[in-house]
């Protein structure tokens, strides 16, 4: 085989065959116009929030939503979707974060333990079938109470745990790679493995992780949020929907009970609208796949 066939073979989804199977997702669309709007409302917060951040009022104190404060106050008197807002910027960025990092850990591991095989497979599957057996909420737990709860290292600890899933299956996709025929011909042209792995292996690899960067985002959120719910994550002075969840878990039942809801609306739309994108990524990317149609019709 010739050089003109490894170049010539397929790496990756066409892009306009991408962006046409992605647009009849309709689900998806939805989804990412929904995230779009809500990423931009709270790293805009500086120009769309209806009011300064912090901005107390203590004489007015608590009031539930009105056409002046439209998500209400909280119990110092700031507007509350402003606090959300603000609040939105570093959950969100705590979410990229964790998912950034822990793709790129379970990248590297999973293709080098697939392409390689033999006993560095077996160590890096082991290692990653322990962090796997661990209990994630209480080892996160034990490490930020030893470690410190900053952002910074609430990004890091999640990230150390949530590599092992996108591990696996980049492990799985890398062994069935290395033994096409594409792989072979760069072998016999004098590639090296480190140029198989990064021209011909990682490109075929943009639908898993592009797939897994989406949904590690929402999982990474939904983490966040319950650990600071639980005291362990993010703490005062920083705001997060999380710690606003578990400031407000105690007003169950009292007139100021839209202090949990609306973090939590905030929460769950996100999170949604992440999975809704993910699903569209997966058969976007992936022509086979027949989870069929959020276009409306089912794939033949």
């Amino acid at each position: 085989m010739t050089t003109t066939d490894v170049s010539s073979e397929p790496v990756g989804v066409k892009r306009a065959g991408f962006w046409r199977r992605f647009s009849q997702h309709r689900v998806a669309g939805i989804g990412a116009v929904t995230f779009t709007l809500l990423a931009t409302a709270c790293y805009g917060a500086a120009f769309v929030a209806p009011y300064p951040k912090d901005q107390q009022n203590l004489l007015l104190g608590p009031v539930p939503p009105s056409s002046e404060h439209w998500l209400g106050t909280d119990e110092l008197g700031r507007d509350y979707l402003t606090e959300i807002l603000y609040a939105g910027q570093l959950s969100l960025s705590l979410a990229i974060g964790v998912a950034l990092i822990a793709t790129s850990i379970g990248v590297l591991v999973g293709g080098v333990a697939g392409y390689r095989g033999g006993w560095v497979d077996d160590l890096f599957m082991r290692v990653t079938d322990l962090f796997l057996v661990v209990p994630a909420i209480a080892l996160l737990a034990l490490a930020l109470q030893g470690l410190g709860q900053s952002p910074v290292t609430i990004v890091l600890v999640l990230a150390l745990i949530g590599w092992t899933y996108i591990a696996r299956v980049v492990r799985g996709q890398v062994l069935s790679l290395r033994e096409r025929e594409f792989i072979d011909a760069a072998r016999v042209i004098g590639s090296s493995n480190r140029q198989i792995l990064v021209k011909h292996i990682l490109p075929n690899l943009g639908g898993v992780i592009a797939v897994n960067v989406a949904l590690a985002v929402a999982g990474a959120i939904i983490i966040e949020s319950t650990l600071s719910f639980l005291g362990f994550g993010v703490q005062p002075p920083q705001t997060s929907w999380g710690n606003m969840l578990s400031q407000a878990s105690g007003l169950i039942g009292t007139p100021k009970v839209y202090l949990l809801y609306f973090p939590g609306f905030f929460i769950l739309v996100t999170v949604l609208a992440i999975n809704f994108v993910g699903d569209g990524l997966r058969d976007a990317l992936d022509p086979r796949s027949t989870s069929g149609g959020s276009s409306g019709r089912g794939r033949q």
